[in-house]
């Protein structure tokens, strides 16, 4: 039996050590249902009192919504947190669907300095490109970025999102700290090479969505279960044929978590802190209880048989569905 997990993490080559699971922040502010304040500052607070020290937000979540959200958290523990944020996805609050991109180098610094005004902050810790923009050499992008850094508004860069070659090509033009995809056991998509190749370079892999979005923790059950204005009731994972197919997989981990005595959503998050000791997952809540939930994965170790036993139940490829709508794939850097 392994040992608890507990051990920090390095933040890629910084000298920095994160606590292994990190907060994510955007269902905060939209996405999954009718959103509450207070219970997610609340949140906040208990996840840096029992060690959380990664929160992750993004100005495209809730239109800036989630940034100034934090700000107060922030103002009253700066010290404390790392905060990541990230830029470059455009929305129009008339088409919320709607969706662009931008990298330009202005844009890059407008955005920049936009985050820094709703967080409150004077420096950025960790600021990703939150999807590549096609139109725009990723080395241009990451070069208007590294002026960030000269200019101590941000500490860090990261990208999100991006594929091998293009993460490569940053990394020559400025130290790319980390890399933030989805991954889960039904995305395993980067240990296709991405893995590899982040520890190659020294970058710390971020995974986000490591519960699949919450399917992987056997809550959902019918697809009405998701609030009408649930941006998962848009997910081909979430809909129809996919969705029942899908159920089986969950099936399957509930299984083998009853048989450890731990929830589905602990062993899901134990099997990616223990896929690559260099991966910092960030799953996201606004409830005290699901993040202390989430946390108690920390004790949950898996054995090298349990682990083939999760690799034989969830093969790479195994979920049905791509992970975004078809146009929201498109922005998806390979």
């Amino acid at each position: 039996m392994t040992a608890p997990l507990s051990k920090p993490r390095p933040l890629g080559r910084t000298g920095v050590t994160l606590f292994p699971l990190g907060l994510g922040c955007m269902g905060m502010s939209e996405f999954y249902g009718p959103r509450d304040d207070a219970q997610s500052r609340a949140t906040l607070e208990r996840a840096l009192a029992l060690g959380v020290t990664l929160f992750d937000t993004a100005d495209v979540y809730g239109f800036g919504d989630n940034e100034t959200l934090l700000a107060p958290f922030l103002k009253a523990h700066r010290a404390s947190v790392l905060l990541a944020t990230k830029f470059g996805i455009l929305r129009d609050r008339s088409d919320p669907a709607k969706r662009g991109v931008d990298g330009s180098p202005a844009y890059v610094r407008a955005a920049c300095d936009a985050s820094l005004k709703r967080l409150g902050v004077d420096t950025i810790d960790l600021y990703y490109q939150h999807r590549v923009d096609p139109k725009v050499p990723i080395e241009d992008t990451v070069g208007a970025m590294a002026e960030l850094v000269k200019a101590g508004k941000v500490r860090w860069l990261g990208l999100s999102e991006a594929g091998a070659e293009t993460l490569r090509r940053a990394h020559r033009v400025h130290p790319i700290t980390a890399l933030q995809t989805e991954y889960s056991l039904w995305s395993r998509e980067p240990e296709d090479g991405l893995l590899a190749l982040c520890r190659e370079l020294g970058i710390s892999f971020v995974a986000y969505s490591p519960l699949g979005r919450g399917f992987l923790t056997g809550q959902i059950r019918r697809f009405e279960d998701l609030a009408p204005d649930d941006y998962r009731r848009h997910s081909p994972r979430f809909q129809g044929e996919n969705f029942q197919k899908n159920l089986g997989l969950v099936e399957r981990i509930q299984a083998l978590a009853a048989a450890k005595k731990c929830t589905p959503a602990q062993l899901a998050l134990a099997w990616v802190l223990q896929r690559d000791d260099g991966v910092l997952p960030i799953p996201g809540t606004k409830r005290v209880a699901t993040l202390e939930e989430n946390l108690g994965a920390l004790e949950v170790g898996l054995s090298p048989a349990e682990l083939a036993q999760l690799d034989q139940l969830a093969p790479k490829g195994v979920a049905a569905g791509e992970r975004y709508p078809a146009a929201m794939m498109g922005s998806v850097n390979r």
